[in-house]
């Protein structure tokens, strides 16, 4: 349900940045999502489907870039991207820890009319 909040942030920088811009029209809003930030794309989708309507970025297209996240290893520092299953370091088998790599939510760019 968080998704709700961020989409309504995400909607509002959108349209100001528009206007700011002399916009007549929001084309294409270019997000940056990590995986670590628990952010379901289809749901950012259906609630800015919803709250967009009557502005300038009805019918937007949202694009979503997914950035992996990365852990580092506690025993012999190596970064890695987290693998499917566990934290455990490819190199020695350590514990990795969760680094800002990954917990990504922002506005990369707009295309706008």
């Amino acid at each position: 349900m968080h998704e709700y909040a961020v989409t309504q942030s995400m909607l509002n920088i959108a349209l100001e940045e528009a206007k700011r811009a002399g916009a007549s029209k929001i084309l294409e809003i270019r997000l940056v999502i990590g995986d670590l930030s628990t952010i379901i794309d289809d749901s950012v989708q259906m609630y800015f489907d919803i709250m967009s309507e009557g502005t300038l970025a009805q019918g937007a297209r949202l694009a979503f870039n997914r950035v992996k996240a990365e852990f580092k290893c506690r025993e012999c520092g190596e970064v890695f991207v987290k693998p499917p299953k566990g934290f455990d370091c490819p190199k020695c088998g350590g514990l990795g820890m969760p680094t800002d790599r990954g917990k990504e939510f922002y506005i990369e760019s707009l295309e706008i009319d």
